[in-house]
């Protein structure tokens, strides 16, 4: 994760750029390149610490829902969903989807915040619309924990949860 993290934090990047961004990346290489040289190599990592803290509820959840909702079927055998303590393919896929959108869900919070630290120090990215719905106020994380606060503050504790449904999506499909 440590040594892909530098690629998934410039996608972010190359994803989100239109023609008014402070930086225009050709590709990849020159988008590393140009983070490197304007922003220094520490913000290559800029949300690495809520990626990792959030591997953890995920890949819990996801195996401890999968695995107690896989018991349950066979125990109760509902639906006639089980045929000789075996579950189908289409069941076991269906659990697995189940258990990746709780894990998702939990872990969601972190993922946001992940991206909002990325786009710190990339002019205007990192931004809200204050209170009268026309200013954008500028914002500045000094860490996870400020991202969170400042998130919560200036938007509301639903903002911790933005794109959640098509990434539940994504995450129920593939």
């Amino acid at each position: 994760m440590s040594a892909t993290y530098p690629m998934d934090m410039v996608r972010g990047r190359i994803t989100v750029q239109t023609e008014s961004s402070p930086y225009q990346y050709r590709g990849m290489f020159h988008a590393l390149s140009t983070v490197l040289r304007e922003e220094g190599p520490r913000a290559l990592y800029k949300g690495w610490l809520p990626s990792v803290i959030g591997v953890i509820p995920y890949v819990g959840l996801n195996f401890s829902v999968y695995e107690s909702l896989k018991d349950w079927l066979i125990k109760s055998r509902p639906f006639g969903l089980v045929e000789d303590s075996e579950l189908s393919v289409t069941t076991r896929l269906a659990c697995g989807a189940a258990a990746g959108t709780v894990g998702q869900t939990v872990a969601y919070p972190l993922d946001v915040i992940r991206r909002r630290m990325q786009m710190v120090g990339w002019k205007d990215a990192a931004s809200v619309v204050s209170g009268d719905g026309r200013n954008k106020a500028s914002l500045e994380y000094t860490g996870m924990i400020d991202a969170f606060r400042k998130t919560v503050r200036h938007e509301g504790f639903g903002a911790l949860y933005k794109g959640l449904v098509p990434n539940s999506v994504k995450v129920s499909v593939f």
